[in-house]
């Protein structure tokens, strides 16, 4: 999370982003689509993966679209103006601009909502050398004594009403985290295999909600609570031809297996094991760790033999560790069966 410091003075003035820049406008497009069936939604066998990733790559979508905006408004404005568009990928405090503009307000969750349609919005912005006039438009609508987002984070990210700690937040661990995924924190991930909605999906202004035209932003085919053993196996190639131009590709191929396989932990079903032995034995030390973690927690004679032939010849002093750790899960997961029995 070091560039969040490293970008902190940047975002105290646009001006930092566009020499020039007198105004920002903000906009912000609408992502939601549908609910997954109850089915899909609950099966621990199936991952699931943030809404903002079930279509193609917003950034490239947004940034045609702002463009577009801005050959508009030189036009109208009958002069070469200087600009710059920002879609997620530029030091810019969008959520607070959003929020003077009148989007809507930043609620418990951190999240920007709007009283009509909730939070499901990407939210982008483009910078201009020409002064706007802007109104200060009352906001309507607030989250009150509601806490259901803060109850709700599996990880205990939203610290206190506004403030948010990344370091806990699912979507941080299973996006933009390149190493391992803490082990007190494996558990609580469940089977969320990209990104979080949890605090989204229980907030009650989400309940108004519209379905987006977009169709790009339509659930691909395999993305709406893929099967978690047709993941695991994944090479690289399969997995840049499955997840081109999808926001997936930013967790790389390391990572995303690296979510399954904890998805897979937290499953914790024999019928894994057979998939875990072949991820244990992944070019990606990165796999290898999190299949050895996965073994360790479905347990059990087969996986037990599987972790100590691999423990013989594994180099990477970061996997052995977890083998190990691995190796006395199964005799303490042996020893409680034993004595249940």
């Amino acid at each position: 999370m070091h560039y969040l410091e490293k970008h902190l003075p940047l975002k105290t003035d646009v001006r930092r982003l566009l020499t020039e820049a007198k105004s920002v406008i903000s906009l912000a497009m609408n992502y939601y689509t549908l609910d997954p069936p109850e089915a899909l939604a609950q099966d621990p066998g199936r991952g699931q993966i943030s809404r903002y990733a079930w279509g193609d790559d917003y950034h490239e979508l947004i940034r045609e679209r702002l463009l577009e905006l801005v050959t508009f408004i030189k036009q109208t404005a009958e002069s070469e103006l200087r600009t710059r568009v920002c879609v997620d990928t530029a030091p810019i405090i969008e959520r607070e601009y959003a929020q003077r503009a009148g989007i809507g307000w930043i609620g418990k969750n951190t999240n920007l909502i709007h009283w009509r349609s909730g939070s499901w919005y990407f939210l982008a912005e483009i910078l201009v050398d020409i002064a706007l006039e802007s109104g200060t438009p009352d906001l309507r609508g607030s989250c009150g004594t509601c806490t259901r987002c803060i109850e709700a984070c599996p990880t205990d990210a939203i610290i206190e009403p506004n403030v948010l700690d990344s370091r806990l937040c699912i979507s941080y661990l299973t996006i933009e985290l390149k190493e391992s995924i803490p082990k007190a924190l494996r558990p609580k991930i469940g089977n969320l295999i990209f990104g979080c909605d949890i605090c989204q999906e229980v907030c009650p202004w989400n309940s108004k909600a519209v379905p987006t035209t977009e169709p790009a932003f339509q659930p691909r085919d395999g993305n709406l609570a893929p099967k978690l053993l047709s993941l695991v196996g994944m090479t690289q190639q399969e997995f840049s031809r499955r997840f081109k131009r999808s926001p997936i590709k930013r967790a790389k191929r390391r990572g995303f297996l690296r979510n399954v396989l904890v998805a897979i932990g937290n499953w914790g079903t024999q019928r894994a094991v057979p998939a875990l032995k072949d991820a244990l034995a992944d070019d990606e030390s990165l796999v290898r760790s999190h299949a050895a973690w996965a073994l360790g927690r479905i347990g059990g004679e087969t996986a037990k033999r599987i972790l100590q032939t691999r423990l013989t010849v594994e180099t990477e002093q970061d996997v052995i560790t977890e083998i190990q750790d691995a190796l006395l899960e199964t005799e303490q997961l042996s020893g409680r069966e034993e004595k249940n029995a």
